[in-house]
């Protein structure tokens, strides 16, 4: 059953600071909560603050309260990290590119991070694991840290590897079914369910569960892997979906979306990247299974809050554009008036009175219109 969403504006900073006494419960949570259906709500809020033209970040120390999960999807271009923190036990899954390394540490530095209880690394490829090395340089102490490789023949994942030499730490393989708390929330691992000829698809798979709210994380795995847990029988229901791959056409297939039904998918892509992700056809598989999706080549960091029944998804800046237009969506955004050839009037898309197909003119602005001579009609007042 889809769950029923919830807009609202997005408080300033300023507002988020003085409120910070406040936050000992999400707000609003009594008119977010529908307990007897367990369906999420969510609220989505708009970009951080600015101040001298700069997007100032917020802060972890002001978002966690005893009673909330906080997952950031960093923005690292086109690779993907995700930190982690439910009663202040932390987590990071992946650290983008060996470019991001500065990103990551600057990341926990600026929250103070100086200890990860938890590092994944899904998979070895660089734009996964080479930012780990800047997460490494920047925390004194380490607690577990899983991967799906413990060698592989790359200067990232070396220098990934030298780095945990330096805290005495090696990497775990888990098992499917492995599982542990993070805090109050438990973290499953799935996948992968075999050994695969590709790094991709033996990425592990996480699925974190909070109260009511699960988050599922997939590396970069591809439909073999996909198929294997559909046909495993394993609960793979999430309310939030990272979407594996960047948004690649070789995963994100509709037997998975379907076994997943989530409400909000995250795609962690690279704005212009050479790859064309996220692709088309998993866009329109995304649009086909009603799922709101957020990109971080759009929207920058994006953070989800949740108290365990409902979800606040806030964005570094974008956050009421759309991310997953479809032909029409494209259509309206870049004609928004419709001119008659023959009388000269132009038209609201939604007149009553527009002309017939071989007398439209399509206009991008009211101002491209009257530009060209058109009146607005009487009708619609364009």
């Amino acid at each position: 059953m889809k769950r029923l969403y919830k807009f609202s504006t997005f408080a300033l900073l300023i507002l988020t600071l003085l409120l910070a006494a406040c936050f000992s419960a999400p707000a609003d949570v009594s008119t977010l909560t529908l307990p007897e259906s367990k369906e999420a709500t969510y609220q989505e809020t708009g970009s951080a603050s600015q101040h001298n033209n700069q997007i100032e970040p917020i802060r972890l120390s002001d978002l966690p309260t005893p009673d909330e999960i906080v997952v950031y999807f960093l923005d690292v271009g086109q690779a993907a990290a995700a930190f982690i923190i439910c009663d202040g036990i932390t987590m990071l899954i992946d650290g983008g590119g060996a470019s991001s390394s500065n990103l990551i540490y600057s990341f926990l530095y600026r929250h103070e991070i100086d200890h990860l209880d938890y590092i994944i690394n899904t998979h070895p490829h660089e734009d996964h694991v080479g930012g780990l090395s800047g997460a490494l340089n920047r925390v004194s102490s380490v607690g577990t840290v899983f991967g799906s490789a413990v060698e592989y023949d790359t200067r990232a994942f070396e220098s990934f590897l030298k780095y945990l030499d330096e805290h005495d730490r090696n990497i775990t393989l888990p098992n499917p079914g492995d599982s542990f708390m993070l805090g109050s929330a438990l973290v499953e691992i799935l996948a992968p369910l075999r050994d695969y000829d590709d790094v991709n698809n033996n990425s592990l798979v996480l699925k974190v569960t909070y109260g009511e709210i699960s988050f599922l994380f997939k590396g970069d795995v591809e439909r073999a892997s996909e198929i294997d847990m559909v046909e495993s029988g394993l609960d793979l229901s999430a309310n939030v979906l990272k979407v594996s791959h960047h948004g690649s056409s070789t995963s994100t297939t509709y037997p998975f979306l379907r076994e997943v039904m989530p409400e909000i998918a995250i795609i962690s892509v690279g704005a212009n990247n050479q790859y064309g992700h996220p692709h088309d056809d998993t866009l329109s598989r995304l649009r086909d299974a009603d799922v709101r999706v957020y990109r971080t080549d759009l929207q920058g960091d994006i953070i989800i809050r949740s108290d365990g029944v409902n979800l606040i998804v806030e964005t570094q800046r974008n956050a009421d554009i759309l991310t997953n237009p479809t032909d029409i969506d494209v259509y309206e955004i870049t004609h928004t008036h419709i001119g008659n050839a023959r009388t000269k009037k132009f038209h609201t898309l939604n007149c009553n009175t527009l002309p017939d197909e071989q007398n439209r003119v399509h206009l991008e602005s009211r101002e491209h219109a009257i530009g060209d001579g058109f009146d607005p009609c009487g009708n619609c007042n364009p």
